[in-house]
């Protein structure tokens, strides 16, 4: 089993492996993740490339709502904000989480 829960000193962040599946089905982000800004940032850029790439029933739409409600709101409006930059059709099978979390922010950020 992967230990996600302590950093590699050594290593970047963009140089380490995150275990996302885990991550996910866990439901918790790593503590040593929310510390920084930018690794949060970081995160969410690589979260959405992985949940782009990984064949559909991987994950649950609920287990990845679980873990977004963890993050702060602006890294809730990024992870959004990336997914549709990245895969604008992706949001059609995001709708869900997307007009969930959305619904709590100004409309006017989205347009």
């Amino acid at each position: 089993m992967t230990n996600i829960s302590k950093p590699i000193e050594d290593l970047p962040f963009s140089a380490q492996a995150v275990s996302f599946g885990e991550i996910i089905k866990n439901g918790e982000i790593p503590r040593h993740y929310l510390n920084s800004d930018y690794i949060m940032h970081q995160f969410v850029e690589r979260l959405v490339h992985y949940v782009l790439s990984v064949p559909q029933g991987k994950f649950s739409m609920s287990e990845l709502g679980k873990l977004l409600e963890k993050m702060e709101p602006i890294h809730q409006v990024f992870f959004f904000k990336r997914l549709k930059e990245n895969s604008p059709s992706s949001l059609k099978q995001f709708a869900p989480l997307y007009y969930g979390f959305m619904a709590e922010f100004h409309p006017l950020l989205f347009t």
